[in-house]
């Protein structure tokens, strides 16, 4: 059974794309396209998964949110 992931993906001043995957704390990489992106954030995560075999604690994702100040 594959466990589903959110990525929040955002794009630095550089053009670097970032993700952060919700709920996995410190798991994060860049790339300079989507495609590697992705890739790099699959691979990242099974490397987190089997680093802290029992000790993960994932959150639920609510949801996102803008908010104007």
């Amino acid at each position: 059974m594959k466990n589903v992931y959110n990525v929040l993906i955002e794009q630095d001043d550089d053009g670097w794309f970032v993700s952060d995957v919700v709920g996995l704390p410190g798991c994060h990489t860049q790339a300079k396209s989507l495609d590697e992106l992705m890739k790099r954030t699959k691979e990242l995560i099974v490397e987190y998964l089997e680093a802290t075999k029992g000790k993960t604690i994932q959150e639920k994702f609510i949801g996102l949110q803008q908010i104007e100040v």
